[in-house]
């Protein structure tokens, strides 16, 4: 599109220039090859404008001080108009100071004729400003789409950060509820047949489970129909007691600890965060360690909120049951979501396992 816009311009500074040289009588030989050299050698403004720009003001002089009818010089216009438009600074200085030169030189040499030269200067500044408005305009369609890019770079980071988020809720649900769900399944024919009251119970924990696992199915696949800026329920530190009391319906001696004065708050992001830490961990202790003891901890310290998880069983050793998950990862990604840390392993008595997570419940100061 480009290359014929440029062929569209010197076809026409080509008829504006040479035409009156041919239809304009018998005159001097030098007219014709003189206005062939002042607008022929615009269709390579492109490729060497600085010498486009010599060659064209040069034969626009020249034939201007040997007494050549006075024209519209379209050759030096469309440079300078290209000078303004495209060059950078330093160049586009050269080509308005060489466009004066030739202009001075041109109208006042052999005789000054200041009519001429003011009409001509109107000519210039408006060809000098039509170059400036274009390369104005690109600039604005530049920053236009790189604001466009940025933005759309930003919604494509929020929408994968959302199907993570998504993605680490609906593990974190599935894995707890089945994990739970299956270790009371495998414990109820036993209690069928040898306590058939605490077999009523395992029963009744599979459903309640259930029930709550679909329910934050519910939340969080409806988190993708809800709009941007609309509050998600989700579950927090109010909630740990059900999980832990779920746990030891599994068979588990579970116990939730909470040490905080004043009575603990904390923001909507890290209650979530400890809350599915909690849960993954419970997860992991229930499918994985063997343990017979879980111990849940909340320490309110300062501005930061500690959780731990402890229990008894198999320790790191525990890793071997099976595949590796994305369970601690998930875990490590909240807490630093958050603003916060998390370690793992062996417990300080060296056995069993420990999940310590550490969470922010200010903003740190700016500095």
């Amino acid at each position: 599109m480009k290359r014929y816009v440029n062929l569209a311009v010197t076809v026409a500074a080509v008829a504006a220039t040479v035409l009156p040289a041919l239809t304009g009588g018998t005159r001097a030989w030098w007219v014709l090859p003189l206005a062939v050299a002042s607008s022929v050698p615009v269709l390579w403004r492109d490729r060497a404008l600085i010498r486009v720009a010599v060659v064209v003001g040069v034969a626009t002089t020249v034939s201007a001080s040997l007494g050549a009818p006075p024209l519209l010089p379209v050759g030096p216009l469309v440079c300078l108009y290209t000078f303004a438009a495209r060059a950078s600074p330093p160049i586009r200085l050269l080509g308005v100071a060489l466009t004066a030169a030739g202009l001075l030189v041109s109208l006042l040499y052999p005789r000054p004729d200041v009519e001429v030269l003011r009409y001509l200067s109107v000519a210039y500044l408006f060809s000098y400003a039509l170059g400036t408005s274009t390369r104005a305009r690109r600039a604005q369609a530049v920053v236009l789409a790189e604001r466009d890019r940025r933005i759309a770079g930003e919604h494509a980071a929020a929408v994968l950060r959302e199907r993570t988020r998504i993605a680490r809720d609906l593990h974190d649900i599935l894995t707890h509820a089945v994990g739970v769900m299956i270790v009371q399944a495998e414990a109820g024919p036993l209690l069928v047949r040898h306590q058939p009251d605490r077999a009523d119970a395992a029963f009744a924990a599979i459903a309640a489970t259930g029930r709550d696992a679909v329910v934050q199915l519910r939340r969080a696949v409806g988190s993708l129909y809800e709009p941007a800026d609309q509050p998600l329920d989700q579950p927090g530190l109010d909630h740990l007691p059900v999980l832990v009391d779920r746990v030891r319906a599994a068979g588990l001696d579970a116990v939730l600890e909470v040490n905080a004065d004043p009575p603990l708050a904390a923001p909507t992001d890290v209650g979530v965060a400890a809350y599915r830490i909690v849960q993954e961990s419970l997860t992991n202790v229930v499918r994985h360690a063997g343990a017979r003891s879980v111990r849940v901890r909340l320490d309110h310290t300062g501005n930061s909120l500690t959780v731990s998880v402890t229990d008894d069983g198999r320790g790191e050793r525990a890793s071997d049951a099976g595949p590796p998950g994305y369970g601690i990862v998930g875990m490590r990604e909240r807490a630093h979501a958050c603003g916060g840390t998390l370690h793992t392993g062996a417990s300080s008595d060296g056995h069993g396992f420990t999940v310590t997570a550490t969470l922010p419940l200010s903003a740190p100061a700016v500095v």
